[in-house]
């Protein structure tokens, strides 16, 4: 079993940045695929960012390329999402996700096991 605990959330001002931190207890995370996932008020759950196992590969939704930093240490535990350029629609709760077997990207919510509770990024105009 994998706990995760998304951090670093918050009030920030459009164009600025954040990062937020999700910590994992129980198991190693150097096994799992890592994911970013993000839900608006009133929409469904949307993908943000994905790293496998290594770190080797990433990959982003179109709306965040550019401006989004998914990254992982495997002695930390922890998964990392460096958000900068932040924009209005950028706003919503964000969950950090582990998928088991991590040798590939995932985008698809359906194909992780564990999540977190989320941290809330709102961005004002």
């Amino acid at each position: 079993q994998v706990q995760l605990v998304e951090s670093g959330g918050g009030l920030v001002h459009g164009g600025g940045s954040l990062r937020l931190s999700c910590a994992a207890s129980g198991r190693t995370l150097s096994s799992y695929t890592m994911g970013w996932f993000r839900q608006a008020p009133g929409k469904e759950r949307e993908f943000v960012a994905t790293i496998t196992y290594s770190g080797s590969s990433t990959y982003y939704a179109d709306s965040v390329k550019g401006r989004f930093t998914i990254s992982r240490d495997n002695v930390q535990n922890t998964v990392y999402l460096q958000m900068s350029s932040l924009k209005p629609e950028d706003t919503a709760v964000y969950y950090c996700a582990a998928k088991n077997y991590g040798l590939r990207i995932a985008v698809r919510a359906i194909e992780y096991d564990y999540w977190g509770q989320g941290t809330q990024v709102t961005v004002s105009s």
